[in-house]
């Protein structure tokens, strides 16, 4: 018979299940559904370089020249649907993102020629990344302020889920055939869309009114991307989150390389890496119950440092099981950093400017998707592989240092009314039913 300490761990993994997915709009829920969808659908990230010099025929130059391009379309796209998604809306921006890649990823998978497969794959890189910035204001204008880092938790929890299935079916998928990765993909991503249009109502803020002298409403100014550049602490923010960025970018160039030159194969990478996935599916929700009351400064202080020493430990690795250890240790990071990253996004975003904020945050990582390739291998072939473990140590630090100036003094977030957001009666009950129970001492009260 169990002791009286026997159930507690799991009765306290249930509760921690439950106040973290507890209390949140329906709304909530159907967007979280199709970014699962979405990510369910994922082969062209995975296995694109595979596609091009394995069953194309291409040199690795080139596929290195297609990925570039792929990154590129999504550091200029981020900027642009960003502003799409202030100017015409959410559901929109989502729609025309969703079904521009679905169109623009079926096509690669047919197109044979080495200059049009370039192109095409550029515009796959600005499609599928426009959808971002659109996700994440749309999460934040149905969600609570109070509950968005959980609600952003479970949404980095979908994606890792959606990828982490999907890459193994991908990996099946293209021994018999690539073009039905793609098509597959596509379809996923249709399916993505056919959520959004028959369950997401437009969530954009309604423009509040001013009055002149005279009595008559006047719509306030504009927010441009010239507000959002002029903003020095956002900004600020935002070239930490490069910082940080490129610290988990050599999970995919630095780490792959490295472990190469110490002869381990490339199924020791994949065995080492997935340990990343199948952290953050298992700890994800747990994690985000312990860190809901805490400072998200602070969050942001050790998840910067953790990343960063996490891949400094990797200069001591001479095993899988040590680079598995040195993966534990920045994955952990990485949770943290995540949804409390996005959080403070939102919160320093003005409500009518947010797609424009969160598009420039999210080119902030397509950016180091883009440089730090060019970092890694730079370092490794200059200076060794333990030079770059060294610079994430440092910049990790850095970027730690960072936060904790930029971030003194933060305000506390205000609630804000849902009456301006433009959704149907039944999300505006749930977001009711949500406030009650918020209300009573059982309310779940994360910070915003």
């Amino acid at each position: 018979m169990p002791g009286p300490a026997g159930p507690a761990g799991p009765a306290r993994l249930k509760r921690a299940v439950r106040d973290t997915v507890s209390g949140l709009p329906r709304a909530f829920w159907w967007l979280w559904a199709s970014t699962l969808v979405n990510r369910l659908g994922g082969f062209v990230a995975t296995f694109l370089a595979l596609y091009l010099t394995v069953d194309q025929g291409y040199s690795a130059s080139y596929a290195g020249l297609v990925a570039s391009l792929h990154g590129l379309g999504g550091v200029i796209s981020a900027l642009g649907s960003g502003v799409m998604t202030d100017r015409l809306g959410r559901r929109p921006t989502l729609l025309i993102s969703q079904l521009a890649t679905a169109a623009s990823i079926a096509l690669l998978g047919f197109v044979r020629d080495p200059v049009t497969i370039a192109g095409v794959a550029f515009l796959v890189g600005m499609a599928s990344n426009a959808s971002r910035p659109a996700v994440q204001a749309m999460m934040a204008d149905i969600v609570e302020p109070e509950d968005r880092v959980r609600a952003f938790s479970l949404n980095y929890w979908a994606i890792n889920l959606g990828f982490a299935v999907s890459s193994a079916a991908a990996g099946f998928i293209a021994r018999y055939s690539y073009l039905a990765g793609f098509l597959g993909e596509a379809a996923m991503t249709l399916i993505c869309a056919i959520l959004v249009f028959l369950k997401l109502p437009e969530s954009r803020p309604a423009r509040p009114e001013r009055a002149t002298a005279k009595g008559a409403p006047v719509e306030p100014p504009g927010i441009g991307m010239g507000t959002v550049l002029r903003d020095g602490r956002f900004m600020s923010v935002v070239g930490l989150s490069f910082v940080v960025a490129l610290i988990f970018q050599q999970a995919y160039v630095g780490l792959p390389v490295a472990m190469g030159a110490d002869g381990f194969s490339s199924v020791d990478f994949g065995l080492a890496i997935a340990v990343n996935g199948v952290l953050i599916v298992v700890l994800q929700i747990p994690v985000t119950a312990f860190i809901r009351d805490r400072d998200p400064r602070r969050l942001l202080i050790v998840s910067s440092v953790l990343a960063g020493y996490g891949f400094g430990l990797t200069v001591f690795a001479g095993s899988i099981a040590v680079y598995a250890l040195t993966v534990c240790v920045w994955t952990l990071a990485e949770i943290i950093n995540a949804p409390t990253q996005t959080g403070i996004v939102v919160r320093l975003s003005p409500t009518h400017g947010r797609g424009r904020y969160q598009g420039m945050y999210t080119m902030s990582w397509a950016a180091a998707a883009l440089i730090a390739p060019l970092m890694s291998g730079f370092v490794i072939d200059h200076f060794g592989a333990d030079w770059l473990w060294g610079a994430c140590a440092a910049l990790g630090a850095v970027a730690g240092c960072g936060y904790w100036l930029l971030l003194r003094g933060l305000p506390e977030e205000q609630a804000e009314g849902r009456a301006e957001v433009a959704t149907p009666e039944p999300a505006r009950d749930d977001a009711r039913t949500s406030r009650t129970s918020r209300a009573t001492p059982s309310g779940v009260h994360p910070p915003g």
